[in-house]
């Protein structure tokens, strides 16, 4: 469930736009962008009590966050309640890292719409023995054309691993863009970041399940993030981006298992493999997203 709160803030989404446009062109952006909703990804720690409660939230580069976004999610998340985690049937105190999408949008009265989209809890462990973990990961190279546009976007892979650790074969589940132009521009930076993380992907090695579960599996999809950034991302911590989200697909050797429905997916941390059928790891959030 979505969260809401209106800010007396104006709402300004910068690096959104290609270049210069034609005005037919003009007008189809602006189409699209009337479709889309600006968004924001702040990430931070969370400490969860014995009872599943939030005893503390630490918001990472906070100095970069607008103050009054910054305390509608520290009040939000407070009021967050947890599945108790538990260690030999004893619950205890944990701490669980955080992704968190917020959704802006302005109101007539020039007041700003602020909204918790979503939030995905899951940690990659580069240790793990029960779940496929990376070994060789070259990152794909940045489409020449769609970084002198400025285009930016994230890339949701679908990964299958053998048993030898090697890429048996390689899917795009999604690709969600954060910059707006024509349906036509976009549909073609979509090809090209596609192309360019499943080429990069081929080349890839993993390190497969030695216990758990799944150890004994002919084998493995993963769900790998792949992210587009230009030079100025750090910079660009806090501000607003366009979100368009791209059709979600099936990987072909999965046809016969439904898409998910997951709206925390494209939230998984940068660097990580995560097992796309293996239960989510993470606490387990109770409440809805504003309490």
């Amino acid at each position: 469930m979505r969260s809401s709160h209106i800010l007396a803030l104006a709402l300004a989404v910068g690096g959104v736009g290609l270049s210069m446009l034609p005005e037919a062109q003009a007008q189809s952006r602006r189409a699209v962008r009337e479709q889309a909703e600006a968004a924001m990804v702040l990430t931070g720690q969370i400490h969860i009590g014995t009872e599943g409660q939030v005893e503390s939230f630490q918001l990472d580069k906070r100095e970069q966050v607008d103050e009054a976004i910054a305390r509608f999610l520290e009040g939000a998340v407070q009021t967050w309640r947890f599945e108790p985690v538990r260690v030999d049937g004893r619950a205890v105190p944990a701490r669980t890292p955080v992704s968190i999408r917020l959704g802006g949008k302005s109101m007539p009265d020039g007041k700003q719409q602020i909204t918790l989209l979503a939030a995905s809890f899951e940690e990659y462990k580069d240790d793990a023995v029960d779940s496929v973990t990376k070994l060789q990961m070259r990152a794909p190279a940045y489409p020449e054309d769609v970084y002198r546009a400025g285009g930016r976007g994230d890339v949701l892979l679908l990964v299958q691993v053998g048993r030898d650790g090697k890429v048996m074969d390689v899917a795009t589940e999604q690709v969600n863009l954060r910059v707006v132009g024509t349906e036509a521009q976009m549909r073609s930076m979509r090809e090209k970041l596609s192309r360019a993380s499943m080429a990069a992907a081929r080349k890839w090695t993993f390190k497969t399940p030695t216990a758990g579960e799944f150890k004994d599996a002919p084998s493995w999809t993963l769900r790998v993030p792949i992210h587009f950034a230009l030079h100025d991302e750090r910079e660009r911590y806090g501000k607003w981006d366009a979100y368009i989200p791209g059709p979600r697909q099936q990987a072909p050797w999965r046809a016969d298992k439904a898409l998910s429905a997951d709206a925390n997916a494209d939230l998984l941390p940068q660097g990580g493999v995560f097992m796309a059928d293996a239960a989510r790891q993470g606490p387990r959030l109770l409440t809805p997203l504003g309490g």
